[in-house]
């Protein structure tokens, strides 16, 4: 198990509450309409609070990372798990300390006390007292900690819910200001967490000041991709490379649907595909003028693409009616070839799934392209992590140290000693090794596998599936390949805090309902453009008056 596979597969499943908000530039609504503490980031402020990015050495992966643009680059990958853990945190990172943590958990809740906790607890040199939390209440669970202001010493904060926990407000207030001690070189002392991206560290940043600590960090944030059947359709002469425009995929739905057979082209692809129109994640600068993606002609041109398709018959009539629980079952059984999905669908998992479906069973995705096939192919960045970890502001100055000290050792790389404990346990105890990589024992099943100090922190990830070689390498060929085609989005990493007011503007319910209206073909794209003026009518002028007042005059683009 790698650290990208629980990443992605965690933003693939238990987050999937939280919708496509968990992957877009972090947001918080605070209580007011009032400038609130912890609101946005400036460029130049927010360059002097992150810390300088140093990647680690320590282990050398199969598949190296290759950069690319906006200050992306690929997660490295392994074929196998390394087979000499190298140590990289010399002597105990703790000094004595007593500590509470709470973190989100979705599954069984380990016993308290077990040898797991105690096991890590020793490497520390410190008592951290997990107290995982049910995710599926965590919502709830927090905001009541914080109105009576008895958060623990150390806390995850998942960032989908920043609207929820009013992050923007905690910052400096329940939480602690992490920036007089890891801002630039000062990371120096922390060489596990300096190896955490700088994308990932701007999530957790409120108002030029650094406070939270980055898990299951990409230095390649993509919500998803468009995945198709390869063993399929390259039996059919159908690669990635002959796919250039949205006439190639259109071609393709034509040729690969047969209704009276049950089997369709596409599942839904919406949300993944639309960039290829040049849809941007919310703002951008027209000619100086602030535009949302919802309001430009690059998003009638997309939704008229899609809503022929679906009217076309090229759709598969579940993912019509909006069934997507079983959008993988029906991918699995070749029902449908072509399918939008997180990238956090690309694993070993998957590929178990699959092949118990179907013994040839392969995906890949398709190349970032431009809906015209002439343009230069351009996708944008989502958030780096949507798990971030916070320390209490009650803690002293050396207890802060220590808990980073800690934080340095849980961050330690892939396949390292420290990592190998932190996420399997001891050897012989929770995990033994098969086929060169660890597996839980029974014991490791109910103490070890359900994550709680990775919450806290953890390295920058990689891309592992043991067992399965050819699907690290199709995934970090493809990132190889979609890494050269990314920028930011405007506003990237500047963690606004929006006044309350203006919170359903922003979420514009009544828009996205249409746009899968009409994806669906249950509407027309004037139906769109009616819901488009209602929304700009109710509060969608006066949220782009406020972005460009307290945003962009005040602060710029933060590009």
């Amino acid at each position: 198990m790698s650290n990208a596979m629980n990443r992605r597969t965690l933003l693939n499943g238990a987050v999937a509450v939280a919708g496509a908000a968990a992957l877009s530039p972090v947001l918080s609504a605070c209580g007011s309409g009032s400038a609130a503490k912890g609101g946005t980031n400036s460029k130049t402020g927010l360059a002097a609070a992150l810390p300088a990015y140093r990647p680690s050495n320590a282990i050398k992966p199969d598949i190296p990372s290759v950069t690319g643009t906006a200050g992306a680059f690929t997660d490295p990958g392994f074929l196998t798990y390394p087979a000499n853990p190298v140590k990289t945190v010399s002597g105990t990172p703790g000094k004595g300390g007593h500590y509470t943590a709470v973190t989100p958990m979705w599954g069984t809740l380990p016993p308290p006390d077990n040898s797991y906790y105690r096991a890590v607890n020793k490497a520390l040199g410190a008592t951290i007292t997990m107290k995982p939390a049910n995710g599926n209440d965590y919502a709830t669970i927090i905001p009541t900690m914080t109105a009576s202001r008895k958060l623990p010493d150390w806390i995850q904060l998942p960032t989908w819910w920043n609207n929820n926990f009013n992050v923007g407000e905690l910052a400096g207030t329940q939480l602690a200001d992490l920036t007089p001690y890891l801002a630039g070189d000062k990371i120096k002392k922390y060489p596990n967490l300096a190896a955490i991206p700088t994308l990932a560290w701007q999530a957790g940043a409120w108002q030029d000041k650094l406070y939270g600590i980055p898990s299951f960090a990409s230095g390649m944030p993509l919500s998803g991709a468009v995945f198709y059947r390869r063993d399929i359709l390259e039996p059919k002469g159908i690669t990635a490379a002959q796919v250039k425009s949205a006439q190639d995929l259109w071609d393709l739905g034509k040729e690969l649907t047969d209704a009276k057979a049950g089997v369709w082209a596409f599942d839904d692809v919406w949300t993944y595909l639309s960039p290829a129109w040049g849809v941007p994640s919310g703002w951008r600068l027209d000619d100086g003028k602030l535009v949302h993606g919802w309001e430009t002609p690059e998003i009638l041109e997309a939704l008229d693409w899609h809503y022929k398709l679906a009217k076309a018959g090229f759709v598969h009539p579940d993912a019509l009616a909006g069934n997507t629980n079983d959008q993988g079952t029906r991918f699995y059984a070749g029902k449908v070839m072509i399918s939008g999905g997180g990238t956090g669908a690309w694993n070993l998992s998957d590929y178990q799934s699959g092949t118990t479906a179907d013994k040839n069973y392969r995906r890949d995705a398709f190349d970032i392209i431009a809906a015209d096939g002439k343009s230069t192919p351009r996708t944008y960045l989502g958030a780096a992590t949507s798990i971030m970890s916070y320390l209490n502001a009650k803690l002293a100055g050396d207890q802060i140290e220590e808990l980073l000290s800690i934080a340095d050792y849980l961050a330690a790389p892939f396949g390292s000693t420290e990592y190998t404990l932190v996420n399997y346990g001891v050897e012989g105890v929770h995990y033994t090794m098969q086929n060169g990589a660890p597996t839980y024992t029974d014991e490791g099943k109910k103490t070890a596998q359900q994550q709680t100090y990775p919450f806290l922190a953890s390295p920058a990830s990689v891309v592992s599936n043991p067992g399965a070689e050819m699907v690290t390498k199709d995934y970090t060929d493809w990132c190889a390949r979609a890494v050269k085609h990314l920028y930011k989005p405007l506003f990237y990493g500047m963690n606004i805090t929006l006044p309350q007011r203006l919170s359903t503007a922003a979420a514009g319910q009544q828009l996205t309902d249409t746009i899968k209206d009409v994806t669906h073909g249950l509407k027309k794209v004037s139906d769109y453009q009616n819901a488009l003026s209602a929304w700009k009518a109710a509060g969608g002028d006066q949220l782009r008056n406020w972005y460009r007042t307290n945003v962009l005059d005040k602060n710029g683009t933060g590009q």
